[in-house]
């Protein structure tokens, strides 16, 4: 899988808590350098709940499924994501630990963006990263108030 594969995937999902940065193609071509591509097979984990780290991931091909240990029965899974999905962008606000597991349910490739690398962009290209950060949060605060709604247990 391409790149512009990867642009192309999250302009066409379709789905509340789609990760809409108004970027053209070739700012998503300036921001390609800071991104390293991962591919999963299915069934590997890519998040570990409890894990720290300041990573968001681009779901370029494949589906996920995102999950919470412990808690009532029936409560573990919070979402299924599909490719041009985000996962992980509380990672870019903040050095906590992360809520949930997320495991590959196919094959999926990936493009992370880490902490680092976006302070790196974020010098050079300040718009471009500030563009990341306001669609991350929108992201980021879709899904909580879906999760409030559906009373999803935080740990």
């Amino acid at each position: 899988m391409e790149f512009n594969d990867l642009v192309q995937a999250m302009q066409t999902l379709n789905a509340e808590d789609a990760f809409r940065p108004r970027l053209n193609l070739e700012q998503w071509r300036t921001i390609a350098p800071y991104l390293t591509r991962h591919d999963l097979r299915a069934g590997d984990l890519l998040i570990k709940q409890g894990d720290t780290d300041r990573t968001m991931y681009f779901l370029g091909q494949g589906s996920l499924q995102i999950f919470v240990t412990g808690g009532p029965p029936g409560s573990n899974r919070i979402a299924i994501l599909r490719a041009g999905s985000v996962v992980g962008e509380p990672g870019l606000f903040n050095d906590v630990a992360r809520m949930a597991n997320v495991e590959a349910m196919t094959p999926c490739s990936l493009w992370a963006l880490r902490g680092p690398r976006l302070e790196e962009l974020a010098q050079r290209s300040p718009a471009l990263a500030l563009e990341i950060l306001r669609a991350a949060g929108s992201v980021m605060a879709i899904r909580m108030r879906a999760n409030m709604q559906r009373q999803v247990p935080f740990t």
